[in-house]
């Protein structure tokens, strides 16, 4: 199995929902970063289940447990080991779909792949992998300090953030469950929530990343573009649908006299359809991009579907689930950027003598 993350830095990952425990190992972070582990364990409780009405109620602490790369409170250069517990599994909610495929999950793909599934929370699947993630990101950022990284729910299925994001005090991100800075949309998103998990239903919408003060030169020309590189951190992330940056798919419809960005004198541009990156490489201006997310592929109603041997049978999902991916979602956004750039900005020191 591919379980590797990054290129220079790396994030090398291993865990099941209902096995023993998470963890990862981070290779060539550099020695001297101050680890602040209080804001590592903020940004896991941002992503745990049970933290509010309208996500899974599976009451895990999600403590994580530093085993090495870290004396007196710095980083040593060596490899970064930690774990974290799983607490509360309920592997019984499980069994009756030992047998059988869930429609839209990774149950077919996994038999059929490895010739054997653990159906316990998905196994591999699940979504608490993404616990390992948020570790390593929560650690690039304290490496990437001067560099601002504000995810947030931008849509609800049909429900819109119409703001532009530069209108948004992304201070109030984290004043609501859903985690939208516009207080009247999270007030709707969050009712339409409830809507839907009272149908025993899920909806899918879109989260907004918006990253400042990254400094020009970030990213390598050919097949390790900027954009390329936060395309397939933000496309591992369980349920991502979609990747567009800058203009993204309407800058399809524009003319190329309405989608240049002009340059002032201070090389700064007037417009910034661009995103904040050219040739694969940030330019100093904002970088934004936005992520489509399906809705949660278990739904606690009847469904149609097949059993090991094709036979028909009905599923329905039982026990405890995000009936919206996207709240505990914002922060895994976040903290993939977060590598993303941490490792492409140790590659760039590399590039030039003039930048070490």
């Amino acid at each position: 199995m591919l379980n590797t993350l990054g290129n220079l830095l790396s994030l090398t990952t291993f865990g099941e929902s209902h096995g023993s425990a998470y963890g990862g190992i981070i290779n060539n972070f550099p020695a001297g970063i101050q680890v602040d582990v209080d804001q590592i364990q903020y940004e896991l409780g941002r992503r745990k289940p049970g933290q509010s009405a309208i996500v899974t109620q599976r009451k895990e602490s999600d403590t994580v447990q530093f085993l090495s790369g870290i004396f007196d409170g710095k980083t040593t250069g060596t490899p970064i080991g930690f774990i974290i517990e799983n607490e509360n599994q309920k592997s019984k909610d499980y069994d009756h779909i030992a047998q059988s495929y869930r429609p839209s999950h990774a149950d077919f793909t996994y038999d059929q792949k490895y010739g054997l599934r653990d159906y316990r929370g998905g196994g591999k699947s699940s979504a608490r992998e993404t616990m390992n993630w948020v570790v390593a990101g929560a650690l690039a950022k304290q490496l990437l300090s001067d560099i601002e990284i504000n995810a947030y729910v931008s849509s609800v299925g049909e429900i819109f953030c119409e703001k532009p994001y530069q209108a948004l005090d992304f201070s109030k991100t984290e004043s609501n469950e859903v985690r939208c800075p516009d207080p009247e949309t999270a007030e709707k998103m969050i009712e339409r929530i409830k809507e839907i998990k009272k149908e025993g239903n899920t909806i899918g919408g879109t989260i907004t990343c918006v990253i400042k003060n990254v400094p020009v030169g970030i990213g390598e020309p050919v097949f390790s573009k900027l954009q390329a590189e936060l395309a397939k951190a933000m496309m591992n992330i369980n349920a991502a649908k979609g990747f567009e940056y800058g203009s993204g798919f309407c800058g399809a419809k524009m003319t190329g006299k309405d989608h240049n960005d002009l340059f002032n004198e201070d090389f700064t541009t007037r417009s910034n359809l661009s995103g904040g990156i050219q040739g694969g490489i940030s330019n100093g201006m904002d970088i934004y991009f936005r992520v489509a997310f399906k809705p949660v592929a278990t739904i606690l109603r009847p469904q149609e579907s097949v059993d090991k041997n094709g036979n028909p049978v009905i599923v329905e999902g039982k026990g405890r689930h995000d009936p919206c991916v996207l709240p505990r979602a914002v922060p895994v956004v976040e903290s993939l950027a977060a590598f993303v750039l941490a490792d492409l900005f140790l590659i760039n020191k590399t590039r030039n003598i003039n930048n070490f």
